[in-house]
């Protein structure tokens, strides 16, 4: 059978176009109601209270539940004495426990060191005084002065300090000494020696000449050092390291001469001293 015939739709109105679905706004959100959980009622606490905050606090706790504070501080220990503070004395030991052994091996420890101190005490002073003397530099003192034991005239004891060395003191023989004598202490690092009648080689030899002197100064608390010097038979300076301090006074005696014969004599052409700058 054949389907039964429609009926025309009727025409739309002119401008009238076809539309489509119309937009749809989105449903506005709702919040979650919340849940009202039942507060647990606070439980009475009794015992002694947080001294910062108050809080009381069950007994057998020891912070504060609120704000952690300790509830029972301890008292601070009293600040030690300053000699306590030093090893090995800081250290905190036990009544009885080896306490006097201890203290004894400290007071050993403590004398040996001073005994130490007092004998090393002159020994590191010179180190410190020997190593001034390499590090600064030196001018020559002129004694203001001298006497002798003797001498041949014409050449008195002064011709060691005149700065010539072709004058000479005129020794009478061995053990003649001559003493120099200074007008303030001073520190005596060396002294040059210029021996027999003067310094040139061809006069050298016409005199004798002592090869060994003992050398005494004396410092200006009374102190006196001795020193024994050995030159070589040549002319010449030959220098004498002394390094003294607060030297006032010096004394030459003349021994192991050589070259005296008849007619000659014990010559000493010149003795310079000198000082640290």
């Amino acid at each position: 059978m054949s389907p039964a015939p429609r009926a025309p739709r009727a025409p739309e109105p002119a401008g009238t176009e076809a539309r489509g679905p119309a937009p749809v706004l989105p449903g506005k959100a709702v919040a979650q109601r919340p849940v009202v959980r039942p507060v647990a009622r606070q439980e009475e606490v009794v015992g002694p209270p947080c001294p910062a905050c108050g809080t009381p606090n069950p007994p057998g706790r020891k912070f504060c539940r609120r704000c952690a504070t300790p509830l029972n501080p301890q008292a601070a220990a009293a600040p030690l004495p300053w000699w306590r503070t030093i090893w090995p004395f800081r250290r905190r030991v036990r009544a009885g426990s080896g306490r006097w052994v201890r203290v004894l091996v400290i007071l050993l420890v403590v004398i040996a060191l001073c005994v130490g101190g007092f004998l090393l005490l002159p020994a590191g002073r010179a180190l410190f005084e020997d190593t001034r003397d390499k590090l600064g530099g030196t001018k020559p003192v002129t004694p203001t002065g001298v006497t002798a034991s003797g001498a041949v005239p014409g050449h008195p004891a002064s011709n060691t300090k005149d700065g010539l060395s072709n004058r000479y003191w005129g020794a009478p023989g061995p053990g003649a000494s001559v003493t120099y004598t200074f007008g303030k202490p001073f520190r005596m690092v060396d002294v040059i020696i210029t021996n027999g009648a003067s310094d040139e080689p061809e006069q050298y030899a016409t005199e004798a000449r002592a090869l060994e002197m003992d050398m005494e100064v004396t410092s200006s608390d009374g102190t006196v050092h001795r020193k024994s010097i050995s030159l070589d038979d040549k002319a010449g300076h030959q220098p004498v390291q002394t390094a003294i301090s607060d030297v006032v006074r010096v004394r030459l005696v003349l021994h192991s001469v050589t070259g005296l014969t008849a007619g000659r004599q014990v010559a000493l052409a010149e003795v310079e001293f000198f000082q640290r700058t």
